[in-house]
Parts: structure tokens; sequence; C-alpha cells
């Protein structure tokens, strides 16, 4: 009797144990196997509550067609922040034990996909009450410990740090898992797959993609890299990762206004001027590919200019404490953030003038 009511009691305060794990790599690393596997496991050893999140499921696909890719990146980006807001509501579900209201504003068919997805890992009742907009948990989501696996590229850190945000706003578990996998298999891999990607695409996120650094950022401590192909051999790894996580959640620490002041005065002319000093080299170089892609000179200035504008926008960031125009989802700023953000928007300023070109 004693013993089980001691696992009673483990199981009472494992309740409140609420986690976010951002799963990256490339496209065809094998992400999306990889989760399936993780959340079976799960499951099965831990009795825990999983819900696999993977962005291409739920992301519409026609930002996914070849013919758009011209509107990609900006889009993307918005729907990326709005499935972040879908994920907040639930979360507000499950900590306060209540029903999951629909947001005011949504994109339809983005929001009945990750409905879809709740209710299909028995996260949400499929006895919802839709017409209300409101959505019943099941037993499952707020007896047991909960991780949401997030499932997507991620190759800008800048986008993790989006996640570990949500996960500070709520005191939850946060950590990363990257799976490295060789380009070639990723490439081979994409190739046998229904819906395939341009090569070039992988080829350019492959150069771009910023892995996790747990030594750079406190915030990227609990982080793990899996070679792709040594993944089951990694479970105990990553379930301890995982339990590391959940029992060290992200402290939600009250902003002291009146520091938060002094120390921003203290620090923005630096970080001003290093921001600057890097945008700088991030534009000269920028225009030297531009050349070597045999930009049209005109279009090369009109580049030029929006870049300039790209940059000044951004340091006018720094120095505003609110209205800002590309950094407003950051509390804590950093040089490398910045870069991240900067290379994000400048990607979508270049891509309008090499596209020029055929």
């Amino acid at each position: 009797m004693k013993a089980e009511q001691g696992a009673r009691g483990t199981d009472i305060k494992e309740q409140r144990k609420l986690g976010l794990c951002v799963l990256c790599g490339l496209p065809a690393a094998g992400k999306s196997t990889f989760a399936r596997a993780l959340s079976h496991r799960l499951r099965q050893e831990r009795v825990w509550a999983v819900g696999v999140v993977a962005y291409d499921d739920v992301m519409p696909d026609v930002f996914l067609d070849e013919e758009n890719a011209q509107a990609l990146p900006s889009q993307w980006k918005l729907l990326r922040q709005e499935l972040l807001k879908y994920l907040d509501c639930f979360l507000v579900a499950v900590i306060n034990g209540c029903q999951m209201a629909a947001p005011p504003t949504r994109t339809e068919a983005m929001w009945e996909d990750f409905i879809s997805c709740l209710k299909d890992q028995d996260l949400l009742s499929s006895a919802a009450l839709e017409a209300q907009a409101c959505y019943l948990l099941t037993k499952t989501a707020v007896t047991r410990p909960l991780i949401l696996i997030l499932d997507d590229n991620f190759y800008y850190q800048s986008m993790r740090y989006e996640v570990y945000q949500l996960a500070r706003k709520y005191s939850l578990g946060f950590c990363q898992l990257f799976l490295d996998c060789p380009l070639e298999t990723c490439l081979q891999r994409n190739g046998q797959r229904p819906r395939v990607l341009p090569a070039e695409t992988i080829h350019l996120m492959r150069r771009k993609i910023e892995k996790p650094n747990p030594e750079k950022n406190a915030w990227e401590h609990h982080s793990l890299t899996l070679e792709s192909s040594a993944c089951p051999e990694a479970s105990l790894e990553v379930t301890d990762l995982l339990l590391t996580a959940l029992q060290n959640p992200v402290q939600n620490v009250e902003d002291n206004w009146e520091q938060k002041e002094t120390d921003r005065i203290t620090c923005s002319t630096n970080l001003l001027h290093q921001a600057d000093q890097m945008l700088r080299r991030i534009i000269s170089q920028t225009m030297k590919e531009a050349k070597g892609e045999q930009v049209l000179p005109h279009n090369l200035k009109l580049l030029a200019e929006d870049l300039n504008k790209l940059k000044a926008e951004f340091l006018e960031d720094l120095r505003q404490r609110s209205n800002k125009k590309y950094l407003c989802f950051q509390q804590t700023i950093g040089i490398s953030d910045v870069i991240s953000f900067f290379h994000y928007e400048k990607d979508n300023v270049v891509h309008k003038y090499f596209s020029k070109q055929h």
C-alpha cells in the first residue's frame, strides 16, 4: 500500500511537468521518423503525454509550392509565429486545466490541421465544442507529464529562440535535439519523397544552418546533437535530456525595469556599434556575391539601397524599447540575435534581385 501511495505521489508531482522540445535539422534528415519513434517510446516507457507538431503537416501547402518560392520566406515567418500562438492557446488550457479557446484571428485551414494534430495524439477530445470555438482537453493531456516536440528545420537560431521565449513565458522545460545528417543522404532521401524540395534549397539551408551552441548561448544549454545513423542507440541520452529539461524549467523572472533601463543605457552604445559594424560587413559580402551572380548595375544600386535601409531599421529597433519592427519578439537582445534576424530578412531582399536574373 505504501509503495502504491508513493507511486501515486510521484504521479501527482509529475502532472505539473510540461516541456517544449525543438527537433531541428536539414530537410530529409529523418526528423519526422525520429519524432514518431521517440513519441511512441515515451508513451510506452515513461507513460507521458506526447504531442509531435510537424510544421510541414500544419502549415498551408500553398507556401510549399515551388512556384511560390519567392513569397516563401516572409509568409513562412508569419505562419511560424501564428503557429506559436496556437501552441500558446493549448498551453494556457493545459496549465489552467480548462477548455482551449480558439484565437480570434487565425488561418482556418492551418488551425483545423493543428486541432486534428492534437486530436490524433489524444490531447484534445473528439467531443470538442467546435461550434463554440472551444476544445476539450483529454484526461491524458491534464494528468500526465507532457512534452511537445516541434518538428521543423529551425535552421536559424532566432527561430528556436522564439520557442524558448514561449517556454520562459510559462516556466516550461525547454530542450533542443539537432539531427545531424550528411548532405548527400538528405538529398538522396529528398529525391525519393512524393513531394521533392529543390536540391538548391537544401544546399542553401546547409550553408545557413546555425546549429545549437550551448557553450555560447546559455538558453541552449539543454541541447543534444545526434548522428542520424545512431538515433536508436541514443535513446537513453535523449530521455535523460528530456527529463533534465522537465525537472529544470526555464525561470520566468519578473523584469526589474529600473535595472533593465540602467543596463540598457550602459550597453546600448556598445551594442549599436557592434551591430553597425557587423551589418556593414554582411552587406559588403552580400554585394560581392551579387556582383558574382552578375546582377545588373541598376539592380545592384537598388539592392544596396534596400540593404542599407534594412540595416538602418534594425539599428533603430535596437534604440527603441517599443514599436519595434524586426526585433519585436526579443526581450533580451544580443548581437547574435540581431545578426540571425538580419540574415533572415536580408535573404528575403536578396532573393528578389537574384531571381530577376533568370
